[in-house]
C-alpha cells in the first residue's frame, strides 16, 4: 500500500509540471520537419510526464535477496532479452509498462545502494560499447554517473576514467560512484574534472573503449523549463552545441588506441546534434569507421521504438506512450589506425 501511495504521489507531482511554450514552439517547428509523422506521438509522450516510465538497474555489488521476485510481483520484467549480441549475466535491468517511479534510495556514506533509477534507453549506449574485463575505459562526460555505474555492472575494466568538467556535476558523479561501487573496486576508478576536449592530447591512444555521452539539448527537461528567459537563452545557445560535440568526439578518437571503439550518445532528437555530428566526424577523420549496431537495435525492438531510416551504425529511440523511453541517440565508431 505504502509503495503504491508513493508512486501515486510522485505521479501527481509530475502532473503539476508546466510546459514551457517557447521551447515547445521551437521543437514543433524543428521536429515536424525532421521526424515527419512520428513527431505527433513523440510530442504526446514528451508532454505527458504522468505517462513516463522508469527502469531499475540493479547493483550487482549490493544484491538484496528477494528484490527481483518483489519487482516481478509488481509487474516488472527484464528490459533486455538474453539474445542480445552483448548482455553480461550480472547486468540486470527491470522495467514495466505502467508509468510511475519506484522509490529512490537516499545516499548514505558507507552503504551501497541496491538499484539506480533511470530511463531504460540510457543503457543502450553502454550495451553498444561492449566493455570487457581488463579493458581501459574512458567515460568522457560522465555525470551524473548512471552510465559509469552501468559499465561497472557489465565488466571490471583494467582502468576506468570517469571525467566531468563541470564542478557541481563532478561532485554528483563522485557521490554516485561512492553509492554503487565497493571500496575494493574504487581503486579502478579515477574521477577527473578535465576539459573533455583536451583529454585526447593529454592521454593519446590510452583507451580501448570510450563513451561520449555528450552535453546536448535535453529535450525532456527543456520542455519543462521553469524560467522562460533561461529557455530562450538555451535555445539561442543550442546552435553552439554541435561544435562542442564535434570537438569532444575528436578528443575521444585521439584518446582511443587503434582498434578501439567509441560510442557517442545524446538525449535529444535534434539531427544537428546527432547524425550530422557523426557524419562530420566520418567525413573529416580518415582513421575512423562506422560499426553496425543494427543487431542490438533489432534485439530490443520489443521494448523501444526507433526512428526508421537511420544508418546501421546509429539508432534514435523515440518516446511514445506505453514505451516512453528516450529520446536517446546512439552511434558507434571504431578507430582503424593512428592517423
Amino acid at each position: 500500500f505504502f509503495l503504491s501511495l508513493k508512486l501515486e504521489n510522485k505521479t501527481k507531482g509530475k502532473l503539476q509540471k508546466q510546459i514551457c511554450q517557447v521551447v515547445l514552439d521551437h521543437f514543433e517547428k524543428q521536429y515536424t520537419a525532421e521526424l515527419g509523422d512520428a513527431w505527433s506521438s513523440v510530442r504526446e509522450a514528451l508532454t505527458s510526464p504522468w505517462c513516463w516510465q522508469h527502469a531499475l538497474l540493479l547493483n550487482r555489488f549490493s544484491r538484496r535477496p528477494g528484490l527481483e521476485s518483489s519487482l516481478a510481483e509488481q509487474g516488472y520484467h527484464p528490459a533486455f532479452p538474453a539474445a542480445l549480441p552483448y548482455l553480461p549475466a550480472a547486468f540486470r535491468c527491470y522495467i514495466r509498462t505502467a508509468p510511475g517511479r519506484f522509490p529512490a534510495q537516499k545516499h548514505q556514506p558507507g552503504k551501497l545502494k541496491e538499484y539506480y533509477l533511470l530511463n531504460a534507453a540510457s543503457l543502450l549506449p553502454v550495451l553498444a560499447l561492449e566493455v570487457k574485463d581488463g579493458e581501459d575505459v574512458l567515460d568522457l562526460c560522465a555525470a551524473p554517473g548512471g552510465k559509469s555505474v552501468a559499465i561497472l555492472q557489465c565488466a571490471c575494466p583494467g582502468h576506468f576514467h570517469c571525467n566531468e568538467y563541470d564542478d557541481l556535476r563532478s561532485r554528483w558523479l563522485e557521490q554516485t560512484i561512492e553509492s554503487f561501487i565497493p571500496d575494493a573496486l574504487i581503486n579502478l576508478v579515477m574521477v577527473s574534472k578535465l576539459d573533455g576536449r583536451k583529454i585526447g592530447d593529454l592521454q593519446p591512444e590510452f583507451y580501448d573503449k570510450v563513451l561520449v555521452d555528450a552535453p546536448c539539448s535535453n529535450d525532456r527537461s527543456w520542455l519543462f523549463s521553469a524560467d522562460p528567459q533561461q529557455a530562450v537563452l538555451r535555445l539561442m545557445q543550442r546552435k553552439e552545441l554541435s561544435s562542442l560535440q564535434f570537438q569532444l568526439l575528436r578528443s575521444a578518437i585521439k584518446a582511443l588506441r587503434p582498434g578501439g571503439s567509441l560510442v557517442y550518445s545524446t538525449c535529444t532528437l535534434s539531427k544537428a546534434e546527432n547524425s550530422d555530428v557523426i557524419d562530420l566526424i566520418l567525413n573529416s577523420c580518415r582513421n575512423v569507421m562506422p560499426v553496425d549496431i543494427s543487431e542490438m537495435a533489432r534485439g530490443v525492438s520489443q521494448e523501444f521504438t526507433f526512428l526508421s531510416g537511420t544508418q546501421q551504425h546509429e539508432l534514435l529511440v523515440l518516446p511514445e506512450k506505453g514505451r516512453a523511453w528516450g529520446p536517446m541517440y546512439v552511434a558507434k565508431l571504431k578507430k582503424t589506425s593512428s592517423t
